[in-house]
C-alpha cells in the first residue's frame, strides 16, 4: 500500500520493495543526524504485518522459532527466525505480545509465505494466523527503552487510518534512506537484502537478538549450536567502508574479490549500501569467514569496482570463543 505520508513536504518516494515510503523528505544527512538524536520517526508502513491469537501463541511461536518467546512479557518487542531443517534462515520477523495477541511484521512481500507457513504447522493448537491490512509500521527513537535489542522497541504499530495524524504529532519524519544508514552503520542485517538461501543465523550477526541459545529444541536448532559452540560459520557478515571518491553505490548482489588476488576470485556479495552521514558510504557483505578482516576489497566489476575496508561485525573465529563443558 503507498503511504499517504508520501503527501508530505518534500517527500520522494523510495525504490524497489521500499516504493511504497518516502525515501526521504529533502535532507538525507538531516533526517539520520535527527534520528540519532532520537528525535522525529520513520514511516515503515509497507512493511508486512501478521497477527497470532489464540491462548497457546506463545508456546507454539516458542517450539517453532528460534526466540525464547514462552514467557515473553507484554509490550516487549523482540526478534525470531524461522529457521529450515538444515538450519537456514527461512523467515525472520520482529513482533510484539499486548497480553492477548502477538503481532509481528516483517519485509514487504514476505508476509504472505509466512502466513502460510505458521498456518500449517498448527495441527490441534489453539491458534489463529492472520495478515493484518489494518496496522501500519513506525519507528521512532524516542520511544524506544533501549538500544540494546537491536532498537527492536522504537517500532509501533499504527492503525493505517490515523498514519497522518500520527505524522502531525509525531513528526518530523526521516526517510528509510536515513533509517537504513543507520541501521547498516549498527550492523543489523535486513532478510532477504543482507542474507540469501544459504544464510545461518551465526553468519549474520543474529545469535542474540533473533535466537537465544538457551531454550528448548526447535527446526535447525543442531546448526546453529554445532556452529556455535564447536564451529566456525562458513561466512560472515561484514560492514564495507567504502571509497567515496565515487559517487555511487553497489547493488544488492555485487561481487566482492580481493584487491590483491591476482586469481580474482569472488570471495563474498554485497547486500545493502548507504551514505552515513559520519561514515560516508557503506554496506554489509557477506564474505567467507576465511577472508583476512585487514585485506583490501574490490566490490562489482573490474571497469567500475568500487575500493573497500571491512569492520568486522562477525568474528571469524567466533566458534573458538566458546568452550562447551564435555562429559
Amino acid at each position: 500500500m503507498t503511504s499517504p505520508l508520501l503527501d508530505l513536504p518534500g517527500a520522494v518516494a523510495g525504490d524497489g520493495i521500499d516504493a511504497p515510503v518516502a525515501a526521504h523528505y529533502g535532507s538525507l544527512y538531516g533526517e539520520q543526524r535527527l534520528l540519532d538524536a532520537g528525535e522525529g520517526f520513520v514511516d515503515l508502513s509497507h512493511r508486512d504485518v501478521l497477527r497470532v491469537t489464540g491462548p497457546d501463541r506463545l508456546t507454539w511461536l516458542h517450539s517453532l522459532t528460534t526466540q525464547h518467546l514462552e514467557a515473553l512479557g507484554p509490550k516487549q518487542w523482540t526478534g525470531a527466525l524461522v529457521l529450515s531443517p538444515q538450519g537456514h534462515v527461512e523467515h525472520a520477523f520482529v513482533g510484539v505480545d499486548d497480553g492477548e495477541s502477538f503481532t509481528a511484521h516483517t519485509e514487504p512481500g514476505a508476509g504472505a509465505a509466512l502466513v502460510t507457513w505458521l498456518d500449517r504447522m498448527r495441527f490441534m493448537t489453539r491458534v489463529e494466523v492472520t495478515a493484518v491490512d489494518d496496522l501500519a509500521v513506525t519507528w521512532r527513537p524516542s520511544s524506544a527503552a533501549s538500544a540494546d535489542a537491536g532498537w527492536y522497541d522504537a517500532y509501533e504499530l499504527i492503525p493505517r487510518a490515523q498514519l497522518s495524524s500520527y505524522a502531525a504529532a509525531a513528526g518530523p519524519a526521516a526517510g528509510t534512506w536515513a533509517f537504513e544508514a543507520l541501521r547498516i552503520a549498527r550492523g543489523e542485517p535486513r532478510f532477504g537484502l543482507d542474507t540469501d538461501e544459504r544464510t545461518i543465523p551465526n553468519e549474520a550477526g543474529w545469535i542474540g537478538p533473533s535466537v537465544h541459545l538457551d531454550k528448548g529444541c526447535y527446526r535447525g536448532q543442531e546448526t546453529v549450536a554445532r556452529v556455535h559452540t564447536l564451529g566456525r560459520p562458513p561466512r560472515r557478515l561484514t560492514l564495507l567502508h567504502l571509497d567515496g571518491s565515487e559517487n555511487r553505490l553497489p547493488a544488492v548482489g555485487s561481487e566482492i574479490r580481493v584487491v590483491d588476488d591476482a586469481a580474482g576470485k569472488v570471495i563474498g556479495r554485497v547486500g545493502t549500501s548507504a551514505r552515513h552521514h559520519e561514515l560516508g558510504p557503506i554496506a554489509l557483505a557477506l564474505l567467507k569467514r576465511n577472508v583476512d578482516p585487514a585485506a583490501t576489497l574490490r566490490v562489482g566489476d573490474d571497469a567500475d569496482a568500487l575500493v573497500a575496508s571491512q569492520e568486522v561485525v562477525v568474528d571469524p573465529e567466533v566458534g573458538l570463543h566458546v568452550r562447551p563443558k564435555l562429559r
